[in-house]
């Protein structure tokens, strides 16, 4: 089969695209047949060996695909050979096929194509476990997303809307943000000319936001903040700014707010029941019509290097993915 891999910790065009063995299913295994994969920003630092869970090259990355299941390895038992199915493995998507745990692989329902599947687990997963589990948003509230046209802030407009959250959209471009309102935006934020803070006191008549979605950080963290209201709650998703935050932590103090941090990965890992019941959740919103994952581009893997390209220089709205077959 053939599999992009990362033979030496480096940038994405030091990835080599080859021939290699079939994989083999282990004891609670199924091997899918990968039709597309997603790409995501953090697949970057896995690349270069700066991402908080390393593995050691050689290695096969992709955190999130979809596919049909081809074989069972023994103890196997709840999908069978046919199943089209989504995935969460640690890394191996980037290939024709895949050895995945069975209880890391769901049933990919019937709304979605294979492209739709490959980019709805990771992103969604990750903001859905932030506004639900991490800062308990409530119907009625309201929420700042900050980088709301990229991959993880398009899902926290839209599963915001879908909780009844009232949703404010920050973005650097007036194009993102009118692709952020495509996905259900309420009002928006030009952080490239507008002041952050002073932009979110003026829409909430100086109450300021309840919850904060920050996937950028950087210069903007602060800002974002500050623009919290009393008990706010400040979700720290990650730093596609490349820099991470000082806050200054009496701000926290002064609002009785939280900072609070999401690792969605390993916290399914050490909930995998609860992790389950939220992608049953958001199933449901799927049939109800509330989400609709919204794949922008569409790359060959051959065109790796062009796809992480437009990833590093933020040309991308929503969601990209890699067709494999």
């Amino acid at each position: 089969m053939r599999a992009l891999i990362c033979k030496a910790y480096g940038p994405p065009e030091d990835l080599v695209l080859e021939e290699v063995d079939d994989p083999t299913p282990g004891k609670g295994e199924v091997i899918v047949d990968v039709h597309a994969a997603g790409i995501n920003f953090p697949d970057m630092l896995v690349f270069a060996g700066k991402y908080q869970v390393k593995t050691p090259p050689p290695f096969i990355p992709g955190i999130e695909g979809c596919g049909v299941v081809s074989e069972l390895g023994e103890g196997a038992s709840r999908l069978s050979v046919g199943d089209k199915v989504f995935f969460l493995p640690m890394n191996g998507a980037f290939a024709e096929k895949i050895a995945v745990r069975e209880d890391h692989t769901f049933s990919l329902p019937d709304s979605l194509n294979f492209e739709q599947g490959a980019g709805f687990p990771l992103t969604y997963c990750t903001s859905y476990h932030a506004l639900k589990d991490r800062a308990h948003l409530k119907p009625g509230e309201s929420v700042l997303v900050l980088g709301a046209a990229g991959g993880c802030g398009t899902t926290a407009v839209e599963l915001s809307k879908a909780m009844g959250a009232h949703v404010i959209a920050a973005a650097s471009t007036d194009e993102k943000l009118e692709f952020a309102k495509s996905v259900g935006a309420d009002e928006t934020i030009n952080y490239s000319t507008s002041p952050l803070k002073e932009s979110v006191k003026e829409l909430t008549k100086g109450k300021g936001v309840d919850v904060v979605y920050d996937p950028v950080g950087g210069d903007l963290a602060e800002q974002a903040l500050r623009a919290g209201g009393w008990h706010s709650r400040y979700l720290v998703i990650g730093f596609a700014s490349g820099e991470i935050p000082r806050l200054p932590i009496n701000l926290a103090l002064l609002k009785e707010a939280s900072i609070t941090g999401v690792f969605s990965g390993q916290w399914a890992v050490l909930n995998p029941d609860l992790h389950l019941k939220n992608i049953q959740e958001m199933v449901l919103m799927l049939k109800e019509g509330k989400l609709h994952p919204r794949i922008t581009e569409s790359y060959p893997i051959e065109d790796f290097v062009r796809a992480y390209e437009d990833v590093a220089m933020r040309r991308i709205k929503g969601k990209t993915v890699f067709k494999i077959r």
